[in-house]
């Protein structure tokens, strides 16, 4: 594996950045949104250099190199054979399950999640008209222990939400932000099977599946199985792997053709359908030759992981860190502290000077008793962060 340094603490106050620089004080260390604090890698910093040096940044055209990168990706990575007509693309996750709703459902209908999830289900869900439909997963812990060993699906409540007449959609988090799990073939293959009983399609988002640690296994949704494949619309883009959110590039894959006509309507409806000069460039180079930039990211942040989980034990007897599986987002149980999870969250802003989510973000009472914390930073500047926890 080549070697990449992912310790270098970069400075990124006054650069337009989100995670940097809408922090309420300069001495904040931001561990809440999913953004890492390491550039991207080399290929792609070299594609974007040339293609800037053109000089001219016109309206875009997306070549055939662009779908033979991300077939080639998928198939070589995954063992997931996409064909080229499958594939729309699109600016970002979060606008294509915005087309997604929209091309598959009618307001008034609901949207079925696995809460605590990504917050912004929540709103897309709402801002299409639709009603929110919550199942909570389950928690198993260590009998001796208590410590959190999974998160697991509540396969009765699971069927019994599907089976709401007015249940539309099942919108998924593969991997799920924010616990952490890297779903099964045969968890996703009952998912499925509960869906089509109930005529239930699957919109499955798929923007963490680079994220995995060592000794976990991901499996896209649609290559599950042909029946998986068929009532199936994935969500995918390599922004968060790679670190190119700004870049605005996301695809949309689906087998039906009929709802693919229906959701190239709605990418032209809601306008998000050009793409600016630098996403195709930067995509073609992170799946052509990110390869081993990649490995060593999910190592790294494995490590970071780890360093958590020691020093929680070690110093932090409140938290609770769950398992990771994949993503770069901890989630951990608070409740010992004996505070709610805002209240913990903001003091942690006031007093310690570290910036991390309330778990009520992912759900008002599924995500209650937790926090979020971003892992994707450099190994001394969480270390730092965990001093400061543990000194308050």
């Amino acid at each position: 594996m080549k070697n990449f340094d992912f310790d270098e603490r970069i400075n990124r106050r006054g650069t337009g950045c989100v995670k940097w620089d809408e922090m309420p004080a300069a001495d904040i260390i931001p561990l809440w949104v999913a953004d890492m604090d390491f550039p991207t890698a080399p290929a792609i910093q070299e594609a974007v250099r040339q293609r800037a040096a053109h000089g001219v940044f016109g309206y875009t055209h997306v070549d055939d190199d662009y779908y033979t990168a991300i077939q080639s990706w998928f198939a070589r990575r995954h063992q997931w054979t996409i064909h080229r007509e499958e594939i729309l693309y699109t600016t970002g996750v979060v606008p294509a399950m915005s087309v997604a709703l929209k091309a598959l459902t009618m307001p008034g209908m609901k949207v079925l999640i696995l809460s605590p999830d990504y917050n912004c289900f929540f709103s897309s869900i709402r801002n299409n008209g639709c009603e929110v439909l919550e199942t909570a997963l389950l928690r198993r812990d260590d009998a001796t222990t208590g410590r959190p060993l999974r998160f697991e699906v509540d396969w009765a409540d699971f069927e019994a939400k599907c089976a709401d007449e007015k249940t539309a959609v099942f919108l998924l988090c593969n991997p799920h932000n924010p616990t952490g799990r890297v779903w099964t073939a045969a968890e996703l293959e009952r998912m499925n099977d509960i869906c089509l009983r109930h005529q239930v399609k699957v919109v499955s988002d798929e923007i963490h599946c680079e994220l995995i640690m060592p000794g976990q296994h991901f499996q896209p949704f649609a290559a599950v199985s042909e029946q998986c494949r068929q009532n199936s619309v994935v969500l995918n883009s390599p922004s968060k792997a790679f670190n190119i959110a700004g870049l605005q590039v996301a695809n949309i894959i689906c087998a039906q053709p009929a709802w693919r006509r229906r959701l190239n309507r709605a990418i032209n409806i809601n306008e998000v359908c050009d793409l600016n000069p630098f996403g195709p460039v930067a995509l073609k180079a992170a799946y052509n030759e990110g390869e081993a930039w990649l490995d060593a990211l999910c190592q790294y942040i494995s490590d970071n992981y780890q360093t958590l989980v020691r020093f929680a034990a070690d110093h932090l007897p409140a938290w609770k860190v769950c398992p990771l599986e994949g993503t770069y987002l901890a989630w951990i149980d608070i409740t010992a502290t004996g505070m709610d999870a805002q209240t913990y969250a903001d003091r942690l802003m006031q007093q310690a000077r570290i910036w991390v989510n309330a778990g009520t973000m992912y759900g008002p009472h599924s995500g209650e008793g937790y926090i979020r914390l971003n892992l994707a930073c450099p190994r001394s500047l969480l270390v730092e962060a965990l001093e400061r926890v543990r000194e308050r």
